[in-house]
């Protein structure tokens, strides 16, 4: 959709509905600037950043031009040409750079700069993501103390990303209590989900601040108190988790328990009596299908998940050594990548570790990665595919140009995986793959590209294809459809009229009065305007009430000469033995060849001599206007 078309008609309805500060949200400056010149007052800008530098013609520029443009706030993401900053000297780099350059440059005010200092999850237990939430808080301290007179925000829920619901509400709630004592002015929270630290037990608010503050130690570590305390699990705890088990199962067991403990004991026992592959084939990859099965059903989180994928890892790098030449022969490969403009990785390198673990080779080319660098490695590593990443609403635009660079250098042929929280599958499998005629699989998740590169190298059955989901209707000759006999009343002596013209008719100048009587309104203002009965209205008196905003659009479109109706119909010869369909009578046709040859457009059914009236004007409210 056009964003700047759509924002218009919103941002002039809240102008003149809503008397709150507007904050503008949009990854197009166009965007933004469309909006900010239907509202009045003062709004804030989200966002800008140093992502790709502060020259003319950079987002940061565009954005911060508008702001001093419209009198506009900005809110400033802690991002530069590296990636988001991490640690707190990092975050003070960019912030001081960004402060300078908008009041310097600009002549912002300080309180014009509303600075997101950022913070990754802490959910993964990932070494490198230990220290996020701790560098968060010191940077909304020192932000307020070296920069005055700015302010700050933060996304609150982003530390507890990929944890069950009731784990997400308390860390929530401490980690927001503790940036708030550093000085946070403002945060995007659902407040009906945040819980007084009064409410919190006393060993789960400790869990959350150890996790907060890394007070992990060898024997200790906060996450997994968490994790324990919301497990759904009632049975008593064994000693042993693995009593009972043969060495096969223990070593399944220990796969999807993410148990490393003791494992490389059980693999030199399970060598003794199988091949290395088969270990892995048989029993590793059957534990993490399981794995992947719990994680498909939301019973599995992702801390979980990540430590099973590293025992796996463990396990095979272990086995390499006993793998025949011929084993160790990799199942295929693919080129990872996470698109243009977007610096989120963390479920990406989860596909790398699936991947790899699987027996694929995994190029990971990293973040804000263009088109050109993913075929140049593609090329370079004769891969099996290419895997786009992205988690921002801009990505999947990203994607789709992507998707038209490889069909213009004529690479349509290349397979290509595409995941992120904002695709959807009806718009992978429909909207690009309209766009792209090569083989294009829509991962759901982590476990959805290992299904699809199993596909590809031969070693699993097809996915559910796109074109499967939504067929092109194409025109085809076919054997004419065989009806059964016809009754004896039906009269086989009257004459067929001749058509008046075979072909293709175009009406134009159709009087938008015309149409207007035949419009649905159910449709129009309960569907498309989103209106809805008020009051126990009937539904009479809801069209009745909503009667003067239909003449008031319509008296509008007919001043600007908006809609132009038009209407296609035409008669078109069709095989035939006996009679024919005309004008009520019966005839034998290729169906098929009728739709595919009418469809998309009104027409009369046979010979029939005119079109009616209300035929005529149904139809032509379904043509789109071209100006």
């Amino acid at each position: 959709r056009d964003g700047a078309v759509d924002i218009a008609e919103l941002a002039q309805r809240f102008a003149t509905e809503v008397t709150a500060p507007i904050v503008i949200d949009s990854t197009e400056p166009e965007v933004m600037q469309a909006a900010l010149e239907r509202i009045g007052g003062r709004s804030v800008l989200n966002s800008a950043n140093l992502e790709d530098g502060d020259g003319e013609g950079s987002r940061l520029d565009r954005v911060l031009t508008l702001a001093a443009e419209h009198g506009s706030a900005v809110i400033c993401l802690l991002i530069d040409e590296r990636g988001q900053a991490r640690d707190v000297e990092w975050k003070m780099e960019v912030a001081h750079r960004l402060h300078d350059i908008a009041t310097n440059r600009y002549g912002l005010e300080p309180g014009a700069l509303i600075f997101d200092p950022l913070t990754f999850p802490l959910s993964t237990g990932g070494e490198d993501l230990r220290k996020d939430a701790m560098a968060t808080i010191d940077a909304i301290k020192r932000i307020k103390t070296e920069l005055p007179g700015t302010a700050t925000v933060l996304g609150i829920s982003n530390v507890s990303f990929g944890l069950k619901p009731a784990i997400r509400r308390i860390l929530n709630s401490v980690f927001l209590h503790e940036c708030l004592d550093a000085g946070l002015d403002a945060a995007i929270i659902h407040a009906g989900k945040i819980t007084p630290l009064n409410q919190i037990d006393d060993e789960l608010r400790t869990a959350c601040l150890d996790l907060v503050y890394d007070r992990r130690t060898d024997d200790y570590d906060p996450l997994e108190v968490l994790l324990s305390a919301f497990t759904d699990a009632t049975a008593e705890v064994k000693s042993d988790p693995f009593e009972g088990m043969n060495t096969i199962e223990r070593l399944e067991a220990r796969i999807v328990a993410g148990n490393a403990v003791g494992l490389e004991e059980d693999l030199d026992v399970a060598l003794e009596s199988h091949k290395a592959m088969s270990i892995i084939n048989d029993t590793l990859l059957a534990g993490m299908k399981t794995v992947g099965e719990l994680f498909a059903s939301g019973e599995m989180q992702l801390p979980f998940v990540l430590r099973s994928a590293q025992t796996m890892k463990a396990a095979v790098r272990y086995l390499e050594p006993h793998l025949d030449k011929l084993d160790s022969t990799e199942r295929g490969s693919i080129v990872l990548a996470t698109v243009t403009g977007d610096v989120h990785d963390i479920g990406k390198n989860l596909v790398d570790i699936i991947l790899s673990n699987n027996g694929y080779r995994v190029h990971n080319l990293g973040i804000k990665v263009s088109i050109a660098e993913m075929i140049d490695a593609y090329e370079e590593h004769d891969a099996d595919a290419i895997g786009m990443s992205g988690l921002l609403v801009k990505s999947t635009l990203i994607m789709r140009d992507n998707l038209d660079e490889l069909s213009r250098r004529g690479l349509s042929d290349v397979p290509v995986l595409l995941g992120g929280a904002a695709l959807t599958r009806t718009y992978v499998e429909h909207d690009l793959a309209e766009r792209y005629p090569g083989t294009l699989v829509y991962g759901k998740d982590a476990f959805a590209g290992l299904d699809a590169m199993q596909w590809l190298t031969g070693n699993g059955p097809k996915p559910e294809s796109p074109r499967e989901r939504f067929p092109r209707i194409e025109r085809t000759d076919e054997v004419p459809v065989e009806l059964p006999p016809r009754a004896p009343s039906i009269s086989t002596s009257e004459p067929v009229p001749a058509a008046p013209f075979f072909g293709d008719r175009i009406v134009k100048g159709v009087a938008l009065d015309d149409i207007a009587e035949y419009l649905n309104t159910t449709a129009l203002l309960r569907n498309q305007w989103q209106y809805r009965p008020e009051g126990g209205e009937t539904d009479g008196e809801f069209k009745e009430r909503m009667a003067p905003e239909l003449r008031k659009e319509l008296a509008a479109a007919r001043a600007a000469d908006l809609l132009q109706p038009q209407v296609v119909y035409g008669y078109y010869p069709a095989n035939a033995d006996a009679t024919m369909w005309s004008c009520g009578r019966m005839t034998r046709v290729p169906q098929s060849r009728l739709v595919s040859r009418f469809r998309g457009r009104a027409a009369s059914r046979g010979c029939a001599s005119r079109t009616s009236s209300s035929r005529l004007t149904r139809a032509s409210t379904s043509q789109r206007s071209t100006s």
